[in-house]
């Protein structure tokens, strides 16, 4: 019997969109109490851990559709030093990313997804504000599901995989920590993979940290996509 990751294309995408559907109703299905239980446990997790201790400049997401919520470890981070960011639909590259100064004044608004995001009116005026992906210390993206492995399931449209690429395209150039978070009932045995899904370098959840090993034998990074 094949196991996820050796399916046909077809039935590989298939087992994708399927698995998308079902984590994503489990997360949905948390109450709020559970939800803000979860965000005080993973600012616990995290905050200690070398890695988070180390990083400068970080960027985040606010939550939607039942994501595990980085806000109480976002508002510890600038409160001790730290420099939060924001993605922003790229205004010039489509399917893309950039990352955006992130404060309480910052004015915001909605994405054609329905997500706040930092406003881009004049795009000059925010250059300063920007932050180049490989300038940034850590990347906290949100998770659809995980395996232990480092393999991820995202949404869908492969926006942080484009954004990314080059950590797999040009690996001598500086690079984030890429950090996935995720309610540890995202957890799958098994992930079927793309050949664009950029690896983690962690995993964590409300219950655990896992520090990523990822077999290159899973992955190999398309040259085709930038």
């Amino acid at each position: 019997m094949l196991t996820p990751p050796d399916l046909p294309p077809v039935r590989q995408q298939h087992c994708r969109q399927s698995l998308r559907r079902e984590l994503r109703a489990r997360r949905r299905a948390l109450t709020s109490q559970q939800q803000q239980q979860a965000a005080r446990q993973l600012l616990a997790r995290i905050r200690q851990a070398p890695a988070f201790m180390r990083a400068r400049h970080i960027a985040f997401y606010l939550p939607n559709d039942g994501e595990i919520d980085p806000r109480p470890l976002y508002q510890w981070a600038t409160s001790h030093g730290k420099t939060g960011y924001l993605p922003v639909l790229h205004p010039l590259h489509h399917g893309a990313l950039w990352f955006v100064h992130y404060a309480a004044e910052t004015p915001m608004q909605h994405n054609r997804f329905g997500i706040p995001e930092p406003q881009l009116k004049g795009w000059g005026q925010y250059r300063i504000h920007r932050r180049a992906p490989w300038a940034l210390d850590m990347i906290l993206m949100p998770l659809v599901g995980f395996d232990a492995q480092g393999g991820r399931l995202g949404m869908g449209g492969g926006f942080y995989d484009r954004t990314l690429a080059f950590t797999q395209q040009h690996p001598q150039r500086p690079r984030p920590l890429l950090v996935g978070l995720a309610h540890h009932c995202q957890q799958v045995d098994s992930l079927p993979l793309e050949h664009w899904d950029i690896p983690l370098d962690a995993i964590v959840t409300d219950q655990q940290w896992w520090d990523v090993q990822y077999p290159q034998t899973r992955h190999q990074a398309s040259s085709s996509i930038v």
